[in-house]
């Protein structure tokens, strides 16, 4: 009998974070996600025979994929005259395996590279060595040869996948996002143009043009056909700036106009926060807020130049800087950036704990941070920081840090 072994990859452009099961592969059609399977049949007198259907995850590759359907071959009792596989299977590690098992094979040549080019430019039968040196195991069309002008077709399809994303997220529609990025490359064409670039449907790419143009993006030229232009990429990111700056302000004045004008300064219990770089955000929205005085101990590690300035414009306006010694570098920019800070010493050595930071603003706003990996050990990777603050006169956690600033700065006059 002969076999024939395929890989199938489905384009899916919806949300991954509401889908399970995708698989991801190099840039295809706009978009790196894919609904991929793999299938090994049989034909015999013509007739076909599935014998596996194999779907696909991330971290599978064509040769382990291969290497699972010819260990299922191994196991039949059946002569296999051939193997046919489709191009996905073309890497060095494909082809091993099939010496290994003395299969017959036929396989397409992907066209990488200028050597194999060049020979399969000839239009007279021949046989050729060509040996295979480059990237091993790829997924769908896996196989680069070094120094192969694919791999700038590679970069152009990642950047267009990336395109696209960037536009969702900036409001486009997925078919809208796709012409805008095929008519940048394009400069200007039909629809038809676009369609054949872009992988959407030609009758769709009239409303997705309606739509850029109603967003200033493209300009219509009124001939049989229709022509599109789209605008050059910087006045694009002009455009995108100034209306994400213009939603981002409507947005603050209805939500300044909601938001309750009586804050209770007395809370119970604490607030938990997590993930390093929102920690940062309410450190800096606590030091800004700053009266009379602010208190901070801080790994060094967690110590930004945005921190740093923020504890300079409060210090500025004559808040009182009480910050913990760390090292010699730091305290020298510190000195540079907020000179009028007092500096106390801390009763703990910081890199012998999983402490992140003790903050606390005019002794009624209290914020304290560990850093703390999945496994329970001490970790400076940015998701693994979780704070806890409070604030008001009697919170528990405000009279708990309250007291034990007292003391370290107690020490420190002593």
């Amino acid at each position: 009998m002969e076999v024939v072994a395929d890989l199938h990859l489905r384009p899916y452009y919806g949300d991954e974070d509401e889908t399970d099961g995708l698989y991801h592969s190099e840039a295809k059609r706009g978009t790196t996600a894919f609904h991929a399977y793999a299938t090994l049949y049989a034909r015999v007198k013509n007739k076909r025979y599935t014998l596996a259907v194999r779907r696909l995850v991330d971290g599978d590759t064509a040769s382990s994929v291969l290497a699972e359907f010819l260990g299922l071959l191994d196991g039949l009792d059946a002569e296999v005259k051939a193997v046919y596989l489709d191009r996905g299977f073309y890497d060095s590690k494909c082809l091993t395996l099939l010496q290994a098992y003395n299969y017959a094979y036929v396989m397409p040549i992907v066209r990488w590279g200028k050597t194999i080019k060049q020979e399969l430019s000839e239009g007279w039968s021949r046989v050729i060595q060509h040996e295979l040196t480059g990237k091993l195991d790829g997924h769908q069309g896996g196989f680069h040869e070094t120094g192969d002008e694919s791999m700038s077709d590679d970069l152009s399809d990642q950047a267009r996948s990336t395109a696209v994303k960037q536009l969702k997220a900036l409001g486009l529609s997925t078919y809208a996002a796709r012409t805008f990025v095929a008519l940048v490359s394009l400069g200007e064409g039909t629809a038809q143009d676009v369609s054949e670039v872009a992988d959407v449907p030609r009758t769709r790419v009239y409303d997705a043009a309606d739509e850029l143009r109603d967003r200033g993006l493209v300009d219509v030229k009124q001939s049989s056909p229709q022509r599109y232009w789209a605008i050059s990429t910087e006045t694009a990111g002009r455009h995108f700036e100034q209306e994400y700056d213009h939603r981002v302000t409507v947005l603050t004045d209805a939500l300044d106009q909601l938001a309750s004008a009586d804050r209770s300064t007395e809370q119970q219990g604490v607030w938990t926060v997590t993930g390093r770089d929102t920690v940062t955000e309410r450190v800096v929205d606590f030091i800004s807020a700053a009266d009379d005085e602010v208190v901070y101990m801080t790994a060094e590690e967690l110590l930004t130049d945005e921190i740093a300035e923020c504890l300079s414009t409060v210090s500025d306006r004559g808040v009182t800087i009480r910050l913990a010694e760390m090292s010699q570098s730091v305290e020298a920019q510190l000195e540079r950036d907020v000179p009028d800070a007092q500096l106390f010493e801390s009763a703990w050595e910081w890199s012998d704990t999983p402490a992140g930071r003790l903050l606390m603003i005019d002794q009624q706003k209290t914020l304290v941070s560990v850093l703390v990996g999945a496994n329970g050990g001490y970790s400076l990777e940015p998701s693994d920081e979780t704070a806890i603050w409070g604030t008001g006169q009697s919170n528990s956690l405000v009279v708990v840090l309250k007291a034990l600033f007292a003391w370290q700065l107690a020490n420190n006059r002593e």
